[in-house]
């Protein structure tokens, strides 16, 4: 599957799903960095990837590509990066449907 991760999520996150299999971009790593959400979201749909953020606007959008919308609180990137591979698996099957929380 193709993600690609919010501004507010660490760039070396990116490279966690790409070793675990997946095609995955920071917004920095396309150019996105300061974009409006809407042109991220437009970029994602065109690269057929789902939006993995922390940012509750991504997941009130409606129509558009998936997102993984993370609801961890405020956790350390290696805590983060953990709780999302242990959760890949059910991540990537819901994310085909639409929106997905991670708590």
């Amino acid at each position: 599957m193709k993600f690609i991760l919010d501004a507010h999520l660490p760039p070396h996150l990116a490279k966690a799903f790409v070793r675990a299999g997946h095609v995955a971009w920071h917004v920095y790593d396309c150019g996105l960095l300061g974009a409006k959400d809407r042109d991220i979201r437009r970029f994602a749909a065109e690269q057929g990837a789902a939006v993995v953020t922390q940012n509750s606007d991504f997941a009130a959008a409606g129509e558009g590509p998936p997102v993984v919308w993370l609801r961890l609180g405020n956790i350390g990137s290696a805590a983060l990066e953990k709780a999302l591979l242990s959760a890949l698996p059910q991540i990537v099957a819901a994310a085909r449907e639409g929106l997905v929380e991670v708590r």
